[in-house]
């Protein structure tokens, strides 16, 4: 189980469906956040949607070269497909984590943060089933 916010609600990594959709996990490979117009915090509304788990987004521009980059052309940070294509990828390693650092102004954080700031930075398609 789980011990702290980091792992528990922070990216661990992305997987790709078989519809080119991209969800983001935490270090468990449980799904991170609620893509829908809805508007509430009450626990009960949001479990009525765990039918629609897990939950994928289509990014434009997460393309291959794209994930490379991020993950500077390690491949031991990919999974790819029969077509090469890669469809999960992870931010961090045991050895990069930036919570596993005795430093707290360590490098891996602000590398972890970029990471993200490239990401966020995409624009992604809204699914109309929401």
């Amino acid at each position: 189980m789980l011990s702290d916010f980091f792992r528990i609600n922070l990216p661990y990594g992305l997987a790709r469906n078989e519809k080119g959709e991209w969800m983001a996990f935490n270090r468990e490979y449980k799904p991170l956040g609620f893509n829908t117009t809805e508007t509430s915090t009450d626990a009960r509304t949001l479990k009525g949607n765990s039918r629609e788990l897990p939950l994928f987004s289509l990014f434009f521009g997460l393309t291959n070269r794209f994930i490379q980059e991020i993950t500077e052309y390690d491949e031991s940070a990919v999974n790819r497909d029969e077509q090469g294509n890669i469809h999960r990828f992870w931010l961090y390693n045991d050895s990069t984590n930036p919570m596993n650092q005795p430093d707290k102004d360590n490098e891996y954080w602000s590398i972890y943060w970029k990471k993200l700031e490239k990401i966020a930075r995409l624009n992604v398609h809204h699914n109309t089933r929401w």
